[in-house]
């Protein structure tokens, strides 16, 4: 079990517009978060940040596949510490694990996701670009780091 601090992590206050009619997060809601924690964390990493990857250089970032499990609510109003871990990286994607926890310490949903990085103009899969790469590992020293295919 991992016991150093997160990759990357903000702290979110749970709005309204993230509820449904029971005030707890309706869980779509939770991609939109973690989707906008990945475009923060780029932006730490790369001067011209996730717009730049992703409207200046046309690389896409899009999700091939994801595991959630919901463990227990968020209300609106609580503030909430949303986390993400790299667990791998590859040639041309990566593992993240994200999770949610409330400032109580209870983990109310976790995920692990792979991004695979694409040209927006083929929507062909590409190598993860090197300066993007070398900010990842420098970030997640930890991280399961794959052999770089040529």
């Amino acid at each position: 079990m991992k016991t150093s601090a997160p990759t990357f992590s903000q702290q979110h206050k749970i709005h309204f517009s993230e509820c449904d009619p029971a005030g707890i997060v309706f869980y779509p809601q939770y991609f939109v978060l973690f989707n906008d924690l990945i475009e923060s964390w780029i932006d730490t990493l790369l001067p011209e940040g996730y717009h730049g990857v992703i409207g200046a250089r046309r690389v896409g970032l899009p999700t091939v596949h994801l595991e959630v499990d919901f463990k227990a609510v968020s209300k609106m109003g609580e503030e909430v510490w949303l986390s993400l871990d790299v667990e791998r990286i590859g040639h041309a994607s990566l593992t993240l694990a994200w999770a949610c926890t409330g400032t109580d310490g209870v983990v109310r949903m976790s995920a692990r996701q792979t991004i695979v990085t694409t040209s927006l103009d083929t929507h062909k899969a590409i190598p993860i670009p090197d300066d993007l790469r070398q900010a990842i590992e420098s970030a997640a020293p930890a991280a399961e780091v794959r052999a770089r295919e040529h």
